[in-house]
């Protein structure tokens, strides 16, 4: 890496080596090539080209140059036409051969669906594996019984299980919407400068086009646009990178809640802590939630490239213009490469939760109760009572209780409603203190929890055949 200039942080610091890979550009450039031999075989089987030049380009299919392809691309100021010129020079049989009847884009836009197809696979892997993670842990945690807050405040138990299993509803669906969409990218096919295939009518004739470009979806194995002008349609990438940032919110989310429940008021979750880690350069003592907040910063940058797809989609005007070239260069590795990031850093963090079981105990101790007068008021109106009344009483015991808790004492709640004279009209005391045991408060979530995560496990397994 050359210091001395700047370099992206996805090309070093964020994604995953294997991302890196498939955007790199010696890659692109090998599927160009690769994309080049195709067509030269299949010409070859109308004629057009000698068995001879297929075999002299695939012989060199892999001896990128990009050294050679930029000193001519600074002399010609076309990228593509650079690399057919290096390639060429390589091959003193199939070199004359190569692109004929193409444009640009029938190259381009087939090697980019291959990369988007190429980097589905490393996503859907990764994901995969954290749904995996997810599930286990949710299973395995489907009773530990912890607070459940909405609005940040107190409201009612649920269970670690329970709440894992939120964010792996969500990959799941994520995972599912990525799968099916990986499914449908396609290629542009071989369709020429506006989409009508006219150079390769004039080449091949017009009765062969469906035969010419079925035998190279064959060899490709990718499927292609029926219709396309130069390019695909832009709106596969704008569905692909909405997608992407869907998946971004999920870990988002997951991300800002451990955040959330690291701080010491909460100091129910933390994440994994290295033995020579730093917290802060100032404060020995801090334990930062950096991993969680690596995927909120990311997450962020993430969720506004599917803008910038929707304009180049938008704005794709008439038969083609190339306004969305360059933002393509970076959006698109980008995107992945954030993505790829994103689920690595997730993984880690739940491969490596830390539950401090001593707090989430406390939390319920002290905030439990509060949400145990529902099952009450349940109770007394079975029996009989006024529940307008009954919540009225409730609700005063229990701000009584919050002023006492407020200055770090045990909750009262429990002694002042099962020593409530209205309440022992329609209950006994040892019944008032049994339904205030807010451990047995969290309904079927142990249940749901554990069906959720074995639909997981099932969904895995069937994708993965």
């Amino acid at each position: 890496m050359n210091t001395e200039i700047y370099q992206s942080p996805y090309s070093w610091r964020y994604g995953t080596q294997a991302m890196r890979h498939i955007w790199s550009e010696t890659h692109k450039r090998r599927l160009w090539r690769r994309l080049w031999v195709a067509l030269a075989q299949v010409q070859s089987e109308f004629d057009l080209a000698s068995p001879e030049q297929v075999a002299d380009l695939q012989a060199h299919v892999n001896d990128v140059d990009v050294t050679r392809a930029l000193e001519i691309e600074a002399e010609i100021h076309h990228d593509l036409m650079a690399e057919v010129r290096t390639y060429a020079e390589q091959c003193p049989l199939g070199g004359s051969v190569i692109h004929l009847g193409a444009t640009s884009m029938d190259i381009e836009d087939n090697a980019e669906a291959l990369r988007l197809r190429e980097s589905c696979d490393v996503i859907l892997e990764a994901l995969r594996a954290l749904l995996r993670t997810l599930a286990t842990r949710s299973h395995a945690t489907a009773n530990l019984i912890v607070m459940a807050f909405t609005h940040l405040q107190p409201a009612e138990p649920t269970t670690l299980g329970y709440r894992l299993a939120q964010y792996a509803q969500d990959l799941l669906t994520d995972y599912r919407d990525l799968s099916r969409l990986r499914a449908e990218i396609r290629g542009k096919g071989f369709k020429g400068a506006v989409g009508t295939s006219a150079s390769y009518a004039e080449l091949l004739g017009a009765e062969n086009l469906p035969r010419f470009e079925a035998r190279l979806s064959e060899l490709l194995h990718l499927d292609f646009f029926p219709v396309t002008t130069q390019t695909y349609p832009r709106k596969l990438e704008y569905r692909l990178l909405s997608t992407l940032a869907g998946l971004g919110a999920s870990l988002y989310k997951f991300a800002f809640d451990l955040r959330i429940l690291q701080s010491p008021p909460f100091g129910e979750w933390s994440e994994p802590f290295g033995a020579k880690q730093v917290g802060s350069s100032a404060m020995p003592f801090k334990r930062n939630p950096i991993n969680a907040e690596k995927i909120n910063a990311i997450g962020r940058y993430l969720a506004q490239l599917p803008r910038l797809a929707w304009d180049n989609a938008a704005h794709s005007l008439l038969e083609r213009t190339l306004d969305d070239s360059a933002n393509r260069r970076t959006i698109l590795p980008e995107a992945f490469l954030a993505a790829s990031e994103l689920l690595r850093v997730a993984q880690k963090l739940a491969d490596g939760l830390q539950v401090d079981e001593r707090s989430t105990a406390r939390n319920l101790s002290t905030y439990g109760p509060f949400a145990a007068t529902e099952r009450v008021l349940m109770a007394l109106g079975k029996c009989g009572a006024d529940r307008q009344e009954m919540h009225e009483r409730l609700r005063v015991h229990a701000l009584s209780a919050w002023d006492v808790i407020q200055h770090g004492e045990e909750n009262p709640l429990v002694d002042l409603v099962a020593a409530d004279a209205v309440f022992l009209q329609y209950l006994p005391a040892k019944e008032l203190r049994t339904l205030m045991d807010a451990n047995t408060h969290i309904g079927d979530a142990p249940r749901r929890a554990r069906a959720l995560a074995d639909e997981i496990l099932r969904t895995l397994e069937a994708t993965a055949e």
